[in-house]
């Protein structure tokens, strides 16, 4: 891909993750091209979900719960969140679970759970923390305020502290397997002293591939070297704001890998590139 595509790709996926897919939304803005003007489209789609609320709600005491989670769930989106407390709230992890379950039905948002083994089939450890996935990104940015970061941003890594990014590809994944009403995973090692946090698990002809969303040197990636020195195949993937590529590293245990560079707005493509790159078993 030419240096020239890349860095125009990269800006269009920048301006696509700041506005979101809203439908009102885009719309208004391909006619006016000003990400301020869209605060009424915003704010009347979070008033008519949080209205919506009633309807989930078996008496007025869940509505509140509900329209607490709404209203806070697009500030706590990308994090792992715990029911107990949620968005710095009293409730209770009964009442706030209860009304995440609901908007999750409700495909507002989406709780994706962590596993801890690395073969297959991967079950999903529901008494663990789970990360928080929102219906919109151009909300979840209107929402926490982030909108003014997206001016001059090259690196969708420096917003949020990351959370944005993989929030996208969490997106991007969800709609990969949206055929099969499969969420994406993700892989938690939980031990004193010795934790990694995997950002998803992608499951690809059988094989349940690492995906790392992050920027800087492929020896820094911790939490990769350690999944990779458990499974028995030879891919994983990073996607970052850099190019594509195809390097080999070294894990500090010994095993090689091959790691496999992708830019974040190729994420929907990445069967097609893990086809080319061909995972190869080790057994």
């Amino acid at each position: 891909m030419p240096s020239y595509a890349h860095g125009r790709l990269l800006d269009v996926f920048n301006e696509y993750v700041l506005i979101g897919g809203m439908p009102a939304v885009v719309a208004d803005y391909v006619e006016h091209q000003d990400p301020g003007g869209l605060t009424n489209l915003y704010e009347s789609l979070m008033v008519s979900y949080t209205d919506d609320a009633a309807k989930y709600a078996r008496n007025s005491t869940m509505f509140q719960h509900i329209r607490h989670a709404i209203e806070t769930a697009p500030l706590e989106a990308g994090k792992r969140i715990k029911f107990q407390g949620f968005g710095n709230s009293s409730y209770r992890s009964r009442e706030m679970g209860e009304a995440l379950r609901t908007l999750e039905r409700a495909m507002l948002l989406y709780l994706l759970y962590p596993v801890t083994g690395t073969e297959l089939p991967l079950l999903p450890d529901k008494r663990k923390s789970p990360r928080l996935l929102f219906l919109d990104t151009g909300l979840v940015n209107y929402y926490a305020g982030l909108q003014e970061q997206y001016i001059g941003i090259s690196d969708l890594g420096g917003i949020y502290r990351g959370r944005l990014a993989e929030h996208i590809v969490g997106q991007q994944l969800m709609a990969m397997d949206s055929k099969q009403h499969r969420k994406p995973l993700f892989w938690v090692r939980e031990k004193a002293g010795a934790s990694a946090e995997l950002d998803f698990i992608h499951l690809y002809k059988g094989l349940p591939i690492p995906v790392e969303v992050k920027s800087g040197k492929s020896g820094t990636l911790r939490s990769l070297h350690e999944y990779m020195r458990r499974v028995d195949f030879d891919l994983a993937v990073r996607l970052y704001a850099g190019g594509i590529s195809l390097e080999t590293v070294t894990t500090r245990y010994g095993k090689t890998f091959r790691l496999l560079n992708l830019p974040y707005f190729l994420c929907g493509q990445l069967d097609a590139y893990l086809d080319w790159a061909e995972p190869i078993p080790l057994y």
